[in-house]
């Protein structure tokens, strides 16, 4: 299991750009797929974005398709999501996710979580 600590999150005003940071720990960060999900106060937590162990196959939201971009480097153990065009409504915690994988594909489920951290986006 791998331990993940999110960086990056902070105040921005509409239209503007954040990009967070995912750090993992451990050995075995290739060998996961990476996610970003998300939660606003009152919603559930919801993907926002994820890339499978190689990079090659990725998934966003639709609510986000155009505006963030997921990427990860596999020799510093780190995933990223460039947040640009951002909007009130993507103002929610923001938490990285971790999932082992055999395959180059990108999971329906994540096991592994950081503590989030937060995004504000104001009008």
């Amino acid at each position: 299991q791998v331990q993940l600590v999110e960086s990056g999150g902070g105040l921005v005003q509409a239209g503007g750009s954040l990009r967070l940071s995912c750090a993992a720990s451990g050995r075995t960060f290739s060998s996961h797929a990476m996610g970003w999900f998300r939660q606003a106060p009152g919603k559930e937590r919801g993907i926002v974005a994820a890339v499978s162990w190689s990079g090659a196959n990725t998934y966003y939201a639709d609510s986000v398709k155009g505006r963030f971009t997921i990427s990860r480097d596999n020799a510093e153990n780190t995933v990223y999501l460039q947040m640009n065009s951002l909007k009130p409504e993507d103002t929610a915690v923001y938490y990285c996710a971790a999932e082992r994988v055999y395959s180059d594909r990108v999971p329906v489920s994540f096991g592994s979580w950081g503590q989030g951290t937060q995004v504000t986006v104001s009008s």
